[in-house]
């Protein structure tokens, strides 16, 4: 049988050799107590990237997200964030149930860009009681919902601008915050030089098993460290998980981050391959500028043609996942090459006659 296809997510990548031998040969300590010393080099090496004067390693995206909120934000406080963030849209709410904050939310652009302007004019009257109380900016990059989209330094320089103007800081959910290096062809401490805090994910695109780390300034991560501890964030010999972490985090063509510029040309392949199929629309292969491509099959997008669609695909043994707005998403990732980007083309092209989305003629690419 031929080997499965997963592009539902970069989260499905597999640690490579490199990293599953240092994960067993990791030196390790006791990071509660702060003298881990595999836990150590991680952090510090993801601050010197980031520009940053340090750095927490956590368990996952969603808790480095939500303890940047919890040492940025008051409880009653507000956060101005754009619309399909992921803190609002697949981060369970903890912004409401364990912050205490509300979110405004602003529309983005076809770029993912909130309008500085909307920023600015979003912030509350901190005179009037009845208001909350703006405590905190929220980017996203890479941007999800714009098919990942990376935003630029100055974008991000403009918006820290608006946000210290209104007296808060700026974080930056930076999941996939090395696409948006690699895109751009720029580091991440210039992407980040004005923000004051960033998150961003091991276990994505850079293909470690399990963790993220968040990097700010030194005071505001002892609030993030005991924000962490207050979640159940606290671990032991976590070194084992670290140790992949430094190899992704190399310069050069041992780590992973050089690397992402395969994905990314792999995603254009797919997108190109895909927008001209009778079936699949809304997708313009341009706007494939990292590793996320977005569609929606048959003309409207309804649920049942997706699900035939994705059962369809799943039986040439391709998995794709629906997304928001009637849209399908497919990721590449550590672990796809060229020609499981073919074979996924070639399959799509069945599954959608499979489907009844498209014409039983249409034919297949050689």
């Amino acid at each position: 049988m031929p080997s499965l296809i997963d592009l539902r997510s970069d989260t499905v990548t597999q640690p490579s050799p490199e990293m599953r031998r240092a994960m067993a040969e990791a030196e390790l300590g006791d990071d509660v107590f702060g003298d881990d010393p595999t836990v150590i080099a991680l952090e510090e090496r993801a601050a010197e990237l980031t520009g940053k004067e340090a750095a927490l390693f956590v368990p996952s995206g969603t808790m480095g997200n939500l303890v940047c909120l919890m040492a940025h934000v008051p409880r009653g406080g507000e956060i101005i964030a754009g619309e399909g963030s992921h803190t609002i849209q697949h981060e369970a709410a903890n912004h409401a149930v364990v912050v205490g904050a509300s979110m405004r939310t602003l529309p983005g652009d076809v770029e993912g860009r909130m309008d500085p302007d909307a920023i600015r004019d979003s912030f509350r009257d901190p005179t009037d009681a009845h208001d909350p109380i703006t405590s905190l900016v929220m980017l996203e990059n890479t941007h999800s919902d714009s098919m990942a989209q990376p935003l630029p330094a100055d974008y991000v320089s403009v918006v820290a601008q608006v946000a210290h103007e209104g007296g808060v800081p700026l974080h930056v959910d930076g999941a996939r915050l090395f696409n948006a290096v690699v895109a751009l062809g720029t580091t991440a401490s210039a992407i980040l030089a004005d923000a004051d805090s960033a998150s961003f994910c091991l276990s994505k695109g850079l293909a470690c098993p399990v963790g993220s780390v968040v990097v700010g300034s030194r005071p505001f991560i002892w609030r993030a460290r005991r924000a962490r501890k207050l979640l159940g964030g606290g671990m032991r010999q976590v070194g084992v998980l670290a140790a992949p972490g430094l190899i992704a985090l190399r310069d050069g063509p041992s780590g992973m981050i050089e690397r992402l510029a395969d994905d990314h040309a792999n995603a254009r392949t797919l997108a190109e391959g895909l927008a001209g199929m009778p079936g699949i629309n809304d997708l313009d292969p341009e706007r494939a500028r990292t590793n996320f491509v977005l569609f929606r099959v048959g003309l409207e997008g309804d649920l049942a043609v997706r699900t035939a669609f994705l059962e369809a695909l799943k039986a040439e043994g391709i998995l794709m996942i629906d997304y928001p707005d009637r849209q399908l998403q497919a990721v590449t990732h550590y672990g796809i090459e060229a020609a499981d980007i073919q074979r996924t083309i070639d399959g799509v092209h069945r599954a959608l006659r499979a489907a009844g989305v498209a014409p039983a003629q249409t034919a297949v690419l050689a």
